[in-house]
Protein backbone atom coordinates (compact mmCIF):
# COMPACT_ATOMS: atom_id res chain seq x y z
CA UNK A 1 0.00 0.00 0.00
CA UNK A 2 1.47 3.45 -0.88
CA UNK A 3 0.76 6.18 1.36
CA UNK A 4 0.54 9.68 -0.61
CA UNK A 5 0.30 12.49 1.89
CA UNK A 6 0.78 16.78 0.98
CA UNK A 7 -0.94 19.60 -0.11
CA UNK A 8 0.27 19.13 -4.11
CA UNK A 9 -2.21 17.27 -5.86
CA UNK A 10 -0.84 17.40 -9.49
CA UNK A 11 2.45 15.56 -7.98
CA UNK A 12 0.89 13.28 -5.81
CA UNK A 13 -2.00 11.66 -9.14
CA UNK A 14 0.93 11.85 -11.25
CA UNK A 15 3.03 9.32 -8.81
CA UNK A 16 -0.12 7.57 -8.28
CA UNK A 17 -0.39 6.95 -11.99
CA UNK A 18 3.17 5.43 -11.86
CA UNK A 19 2.55 3.75 -8.51
CA UNK A 20 -0.52 2.53 -10.16
CA UNK A 21 1.28 0.44 -12.79
CA UNK A 22 3.29 -1.16 -9.98
CA UNK A 23 -0.08 -2.56 -8.50
CA UNK A 24 -0.12 -0.85 -5.30
CA UNK A 25 -2.98 0.05 -2.99
CA UNK A 26 -2.80 3.39 -2.73
CA UNK A 27 -3.89 6.41 -0.20
CA UNK A 28 -3.78 10.42 -0.39
CA UNK A 29 -3.57 12.59 2.38
CA UNK A 30 -4.27 15.86 2.36
CA UNK A 31 -5.58 19.21 3.81
CA UNK A 32 -8.30 19.82 1.05
CA UNK A 33 -11.01 17.39 1.06
CA UNK A 34 -11.64 18.09 -2.85
CA UNK A 35 -8.41 16.66 -3.82
CA UNK A 36 -9.34 13.21 -2.25
CA UNK A 37 -12.16 13.06 -4.22
CA UNK A 38 -10.36 14.46 -7.39
CA UNK A 39 -8.06 11.31 -6.97
CA UNK A 40 -11.03 8.98 -5.90
CA UNK A 41 -12.21 9.77 -9.28
CA UNK A 42 -8.99 9.19 -11.04
CA UNK A 43 -8.05 5.82 -9.32
CA UNK A 44 -11.53 3.47 -7.94
CA UNK A 45 -10.01 1.91 -5.08
CA UNK A 46 -8.29 4.84 -3.41
CA UNK A 47 -8.26 5.15 0.46
CA UNK A 48 -8.53 8.63 1.43
CA UNK A 49 -8.28 9.95 4.43
CA UNK A 50 -8.60 14.02 4.76
CA UNK A 51 -6.02 15.34 7.94
CA UNK A 52 -4.40 18.43 8.46
CA UNK A 53 -0.35 17.30 8.46
CA UNK A 54 0.44 20.26 10.84
CA UNK A 55 -1.52 18.12 13.90
CA UNK A 56 0.00 15.12 15.02
CA UNK A 57 -3.13 13.88 16.92
CA UNK A 58 -4.77 14.01 13.75
CA UNK A 59 -1.72 12.09 11.74
CA UNK A 60 -1.46 9.57 14.16
CA UNK A 61 -4.99 8.67 13.90
CA UNK A 62 -5.02 8.61 9.95
CA UNK A 63 -2.08 6.32 10.09
CA UNK A 64 -3.75 3.89 12.31
CA UNK A 65 -7.06 4.54 9.94
CA UNK A 66 -4.85 4.09 7.25
CA UNK A 67 -3.40 0.42 8.67
CA UNK A 68 -6.87 -0.48 9.89
CA UNK A 69 -8.40 -0.30 5.99
CA UNK A 70 -5.55 -1.54 3.82
CA UNK A 71 -3.76 -3.62 6.65
CA UNK A 72 -0.44 -2.50 5.88
CA UNK A 73 1.58 0.66 4.30
CA UNK A 74 4.72 -0.36 2.27
CA UNK A 75 5.46 3.48 0.97
CA UNK A 76 4.63 6.77 2.76
CA UNK A 77 5.01 10.06 0.36
CA UNK A 78 5.04 13.32 2.13
CA UNK A 79 4.49 16.50 0.02
CA UNK A 80 2.77 18.56 2.24
CA UNK A 81 3.99 22.47 1.71
CA UNK A 82 3.29 25.89 1.56
CA UNK A 83 5.26 28.75 -0.16
CA UNK A 84 4.58 31.27 2.54
CA UNK A 85 4.62 35.27 1.28
CA UNK A 86 7.38 36.21 -1.22
CA UNK A 87 9.08 39.08 0.87
CA UNK A 88 12.01 39.37 2.52
CA UNK A 89 13.02 37.49 5.49
CA UNK A 90 12.59 40.53 8.46
CA UNK A 91 9.25 41.04 6.60
CA UNK A 92 7.67 38.16 7.27
CA UNK A 93 5.50 37.98 9.95
CA UNK A 94 5.60 35.59 13.24
CA UNK A 95 2.29 33.66 12.25
CA UNK A 96 3.44 33.03 8.36
CA UNK A 97 6.45 32.26 9.67
CA UNK A 98 5.08 29.49 11.92
CA UNK A 99 2.54 28.37 8.82
CA UNK A 100 5.01 27.55 6.78
CA UNK A 101 7.31 25.36 9.30
CA UNK A 102 4.59 23.65 10.96
CA UNK A 103 3.29 22.24 7.61
CA UNK A 104 6.81 21.50 5.35
CA UNK A 105 8.86 20.08 8.59
CA UNK A 106 6.68 19.69 11.48
CA UNK A 107 4.25 17.84 9.06
CA UNK A 108 6.93 15.28 7.33
CA UNK A 109 8.36 14.96 11.06
CA UNK A 110 4.85 13.71 12.23
CA UNK A 111 4.25 11.52 8.95
CA UNK A 112 7.52 9.84 9.78
CA UNK A 113 7.35 9.28 13.22
CA UNK A 114 3.41 7.97 12.78
CA UNK A 115 4.86 5.24 10.13
CA UNK A 116 7.95 4.30 11.17
CA UNK A 117 7.27 1.89 14.23
CA UNK A 118 5.01 0.38 11.69
CA UNK A 119 7.16 -0.43 9.20
CA UNK A 120 9.38 -1.65 11.76
CA UNK A 121 7.20 -3.76 12.91
CA UNK A 122 6.98 -5.59 9.54
CA UNK A 123 10.84 -4.83 8.17
CA UNK A 124 10.04 -3.27 5.23
CA UNK A 125 9.19 0.47 3.94
CA UNK A 126 10.07 3.32 2.00
CA UNK A 127 9.86 6.58 2.40
CA UNK A 128 10.38 9.45 -0.10
CA UNK A 129 10.19 12.76 1.88
CA UNK A 130 9.89 15.74 -1.07
CA UNK A 131 12.41 18.56 -0.22
CA UNK A 132 13.28 21.42 -2.61
CA UNK A 133 16.42 22.86 -4.48
CA UNK A 134 15.36 25.70 -2.13
CA UNK A 135 16.61 23.77 0.82
CA UNK A 136 20.31 23.31 -0.96
CA UNK A 137 20.76 26.90 -1.82
CA UNK A 138 18.21 28.87 -0.19
CA UNK A 139 16.33 31.43 -2.28
CA UNK A 140 15.72 35.34 -1.52
CA UNK A 141 12.16 36.49 -0.20
CA UNK A 142 11.57 32.41 0.52
CA UNK A 143 13.51 31.90 3.67
CA UNK A 144 10.92 30.11 5.88
CA UNK A 145 10.12 27.51 2.25
CA UNK A 146 14.12 27.43 2.35
CA UNK A 147 14.64 26.64 5.91
CA UNK A 148 11.82 24.63 6.32
CA UNK A 149 13.20 22.10 2.80
CA UNK A 150 16.64 22.33 4.24
CA UNK A 151 15.06 20.67 7.39
CA UNK A 152 13.56 17.98 5.43
CA UNK A 153 16.62 16.88 3.95
CA UNK A 154 18.24 17.11 7.43
CA UNK A 155 15.14 14.94 8.36
CA UNK A 156 15.72 12.45 6.06
CA UNK A 157 19.26 11.93 6.51
CA UNK A 158 19.38 11.65 9.83
CA UNK A 159 16.08 9.27 10.03
CA UNK A 160 17.41 7.16 7.14
CA UNK A 161 21.11 6.24 8.96
CA UNK A 162 19.13 5.71 11.89
CA UNK A 163 16.75 2.93 10.06
CA UNK A 164 20.16 1.78 8.30
CA UNK A 165 20.26 -1.86 9.42
CA UNK A 166 16.97 -2.64 8.75
CA UNK A 167 14.67 -2.91 5.46
CA UNK A 168 13.37 0.84 5.45
CA UNK A 169 14.88 3.33 3.55
CA UNK A 170 14.17 6.73 4.47
CA UNK A 171 15.20 8.99 0.86
CA UNK A 172 14.18 12.48 -0.66
CA UNK A 173 13.96 14.29 -3.74
CA UNK A 174 15.08 18.00 -4.27
CA UNK A 175 12.70 18.99 -7.10
CA UNK A 176 13.57 22.64 -9.01
CA UNK A 177 10.37 24.62 -9.73
CA UNK A 178 8.09 22.43 -11.12
CA UNK A 179 4.42 23.96 -12.54
CA UNK A 180 2.16 22.85 -9.77
CA UNK A 181 -1.01 24.76 -8.34
CA UNK A 182 1.65 25.50 -5.49
CA UNK A 183 2.49 28.78 -8.16
CA UNK A 184 -0.21 30.33 -7.52
CA UNK A 185 1.16 31.07 -4.01
CA UNK A 186 3.81 32.87 -5.73
CA UNK A 187 4.63 36.25 -7.35
CA UNK A 188 5.31 36.34 -10.96
CA UNK A 189 8.89 37.67 -10.20
CA UNK A 190 9.68 35.06 -8.03
CA UNK A 191 8.21 31.91 -10.95
CA UNK A 192 10.63 34.36 -13.17
CA UNK A 193 13.50 34.05 -10.64
CA UNK A 194 13.34 30.03 -10.21
CA UNK A 195 13.29 29.81 -14.03
CA UNK A 196 16.18 32.08 -14.91
CA UNK A 197 18.15 29.27 -12.02
CA UNK A 198 18.03 26.44 -14.36
CA UNK A 199 20.13 25.60 -16.70
CA UNK A 200 17.61 23.47 -18.99
CA UNK A 201 15.67 26.65 -18.93
CA UNK A 202 11.86 25.16 -18.21
CA UNK A 203 10.35 24.15 -15.87
CA UNK A 204 10.13 20.22 -14.38
CA UNK A 205 7.32 18.47 -15.36
CA UNK A 206 5.13 16.57 -12.46
CA UNK A 207 5.65 13.35 -14.48
CA UNK A 208 9.47 13.39 -14.25
CA UNK A 209 9.36 13.80 -10.55
CA UNK A 210 6.86 11.01 -10.34
CA UNK A 211 8.71 8.64 -12.14
CA UNK A 212 12.00 9.65 -9.79
CA UNK A 213 10.05 8.69 -6.65
CA UNK A 214 8.63 5.78 -7.90
CA UNK A 215 11.83 4.10 -8.32
CA UNK A 216 13.12 5.47 -4.77
CA UNK A 217 9.67 3.92 -3.45
CA UNK A 218 10.37 0.42 -5.49
CA UNK A 219 12.06 -2.58 -4.07
CA UNK A 220 14.78 -2.42 -6.04
CA UNK A 221 16.03 0.90 -4.48
CA UNK A 222 17.22 -1.15 -1.63
CA UNK A 223 20.61 0.05 -1.49
CA UNK A 224 20.29 3.84 -0.84
CA UNK A 225 19.04 5.36 2.00
CA UNK A 226 19.56 8.81 4.20
CA UNK A 227 20.10 9.99 0.38
CA UNK A 228 19.33 13.38 -1.77
CA UNK A 229 18.02 13.09 -5.40
CA UNK A 230 18.43 15.73 -7.81
CA UNK A 231 15.60 16.99 -10.33
CA UNK A 232 16.74 20.14 -10.81
CA UNK A 233 17.62 20.68 -14.85
CA UNK A 234 20.71 21.29 -14.28
CA UNK A 235 20.73 23.73 -11.20
CA UNK A 236 21.98 21.90 -8.42
CA UNK A 237 25.34 22.01 -7.89
CA UNK A 238 25.68 19.36 -5.67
Amino acid sequence: MNLLGGANPDLNFSAVDFTFAADWRKTHADEFPTHIEQAKAVIADLHGVTVDVADPVAVEQAGRQTIDALGAVDILVTSAAITGPNMTTWAYSVEDWRRVIDININGVFFCNKALVPHMLERNYGRIVNIASIAGKEGNPNASAYSTSKAAVIGLTKSLGKELAKTKVTVNCVTPAAVRTAIFQQMSQQHIDFMLSKIPMARFGEVEEVAALISWIASEECSFTTAAVFDVSGGRATY
